[in-house]
């Protein structure tokens, strides 16, 4: 069934409004494109307050923790407290803490940036790695320093403009080394925009592992439904009245369908008309802005 378009129609946008009581929004190419907001965002995110709703912001990047992504939207101007921002390096680390029920005598070996060593240090799971394996292995012989650590129960990977050969062979090491450790990741999105272009994302980074162990990860950002879990764990939410708002069908839609929510794209990110028009994902609504959500 094609998507109910918005544009243009006050009575259809206030009842839908009406409908939701919570919005979930994806950020790059909806909230803001690059470091522009985009038109009129901010007064709609303004007017949905003022109508008692209430707004998460759920992203894929997992780069930044949530009180740097609350830095970001002060500095574009947006109001959002970082109890409101759901990024997948946080759904991961509340993964962790509460839903495995880590060990608190194990520790997280992570492949990722700053933002996930944050998150999981927020939610009191200790982690290794990350930003302190920087550095690359000097030579082959160095191979042999890469050893089976009893004490790590997870491997996290997350996007990483870091990424080496060293933090990839201890990753591999120890999930092959022993089978009950933990094999997760923050996203697995094939590529990321940056810019004008698109450049591999997560999921690129993550065939490194699973091609040699043959085994898959339990994935927490969209459109796995393990961060939807997660959310409506931490949030409580009804998902009758709940919206994602997203640019891209194979992420930002399909998790809100897969979920049993309602979904309303925008036009202003990945997603063109011709694609929406081709795709066998249809969300239930679409609009050319976020910034014509106006009833």
């Amino acid at each position: 069934m094609a998507a109910t378009s918005l544009d243009g129609k006050k009575g259809k946008i206030s009842t839908f409004i009406d409908s939701i009581d919570t919005f979930l929004f994806d950020c790059d190419g909806v909230i803001w494109s690059g470091s522009h907001v985009i038109d009129h965002v901010r007064e709609v995110l303004k007017t949905l307050r003022q109508k008692g709703k209430r707004l998460l912001f759920v992203t894929n990047n997992s780069t930044k923790s949530r009180q740097a992504y609350a830095k970001k939207f002060a500095s574009l101007g947006i109001d959002a407290s970082a109890e409101e921002i759901f990024g997948s390096s946080y759904a991961a680390a509340y993964y962790v803490a509460n839903f495995l029920k880590f060990p608190k005598d194990k520790k997280v070996y992570v492949v990722g940036m700053a933002g996930v060593q944050e998150e999981l240090a927020s939610e009191g799971v200790a982690s290794v790695g990350g930003e302190s394996d920087i550095e690359n292995l000097g030579s082959m012989d160095e191979m042999g320093t890469i050893q089976p650590d009893p004490s790590i129960g997870a491997v996290l990977l997350g996007f990483d403009l870091n990424i080496n050969y060293k933090k990839l062979a201890k990753a591999f090491t120890y999930l092959h080394s022993n089978p009950d450790c933990h094999f997760l990741a923050t996203n697995s999105d094939s590529t990321f925009p940056a810019g004008k272009s698109i450049y591999p994302g997560t999921g690129a980074l993550l065939a490194a592992l699973t091609t040699p162990l043959g085994r898959q990860p339990t994935v927490l950002g969209k459109p796995h439904q393990t961060m939807l879990d997660v959310i409506v764990a931490k949030y409580h939410l009804d998902k009758e009245k709940t919206c994602m708002i997203g640019d891209r069908l194979d992420t930002d839609i399909e998790f809100g369908i897969n979920g049993g929510l309602k979904t309303l794209l925008v036009m202003t990110g990945v997603t063109t008309p011709e694609g929406l028009a081709a795709s066998k994902v249809q969300p239930d609504y679409c609009i050319s802005s976020l910034g014509h959500l106006e009833a």
